[in-house]
């Protein structure tokens, strides 16, 4: 963050940025209670799945869910970064998650490793491997029927690995597929994310001012409005929000207001042309 916003304002950070900490996070019931019932899902294993329109928090839920389990003694937090490769770059990427040497181009053998490594956490360390999947609606079907495959054992009485899948409906739409419906029919924890009401929004954004330093630095009046403004939709949020800060500290406005907002957002006036032939 520039100096010039922690000189002006007092912030710790930019509130209205993606890279926020985790703590900045605004946790709403519905996460909480998501991220609640991962946690007493991750001793038995199986699936979870995040979905809903884009700006509606799935990220961020992953977020608070990774931070949640990571805090647990005995669960190992995996986060897949490509959810777009084959088969071959998928066991690699696994193979490097979870430090298990593997040969991508023979999958018995990379299966036999992964399954092996798991069992041996859970039975030795006591350790239960869960593994998040951001834009899974991007991951191959082939790849998550492996997945399926993989982590199923005792003859699919019991699940290895806890997978969440976090995406937006074209997520839903492929667990529909024929050759998906037996993953889909296995998501035990589910949440779906819609559009925010004002009230929502609004403690968001409260919550992310006061995190950062400066619980003043937006008008209440402003604050309702860019609320009306993001129709239901916190990444519009605090878009909105975060163009309005940097005008604000290009003028060293003392604060943020609705002048500001209106002389941003208002399109400008253009005097009607004149039909030809009128006198001037």
């Amino acid at each position: 963050m520039s100096k010039k916003l922690t000189a002006l304002y007092g912030l710790k950070w930019n509130p209205f940025l993606p890279d926020v900490p985790t703590e900045a996070l605004h946790v709403t019931p519905r996460i909480e209670s998501f991220a609640w019932r991962l946690e007493q899902l991750c001793p038995q294993g199986g699936f979870a799945c995040v979905h809903g329109e884009p700006g509606t928090g799935k990220s961020v839920t992953l977020r608070i869910t990774e931070a949640r389990l990571q805090t647990l003694p005995d669960v190992s937090v995996g986060v897949l970064s490509r959810p777009q490769a084959g088969l071959a770059d998928f066991y690699r990427e696994l193979g490097d998650i979870y430090r298990v040497k593997l040969n991508p181009h023979n999958r018995w053998s990379g299966t036999s490793a992964l399954r092996q490594s798991w069992h041996t956490q859970i039975e030795q360390a006591g350790f239960r491997p869960v593994l998040l999947i951001d834009e899974a609606q991007e991951t191959r079907s082939d790849v998550l029927s492996e997945l399926r495959l993989l982590s199923s054992d005792k003859l699919d009485a019991k699940s290895l690995l806890t997978v969440v899948l976090c995406g937006d409906q074209r997520l839903k739409d492929k667990l529909r597929l024929p050759e998906l419906l037996p993953i889909d029919s296995r998501i035990r924890v589910r949440l779906l994310l819609d559009a925010a009401s004002r009230d929502d929004l609004a403690a968001c954004l409260r919550f992310a001012l006061t995190q950062a330093g400066c619980p003043t630095l937006m008008t209440p009046e402003l604050c309702a409005t860019v609320c009306e403004h993001a129709a239901g939709n916190y990444r519009v949020l605090m878009n909105l929000c975060h163009e309005l800060l940097m005008a604000a500290a290009q003028r060293e406005a003392p604060k943020l207001d609705e002048k500001l907002y209106f002389e941003l957002f208002t399109p400008t006036q253009r005097p009607a042309p004149k039909p030809p032939g009128s006198r001037r």
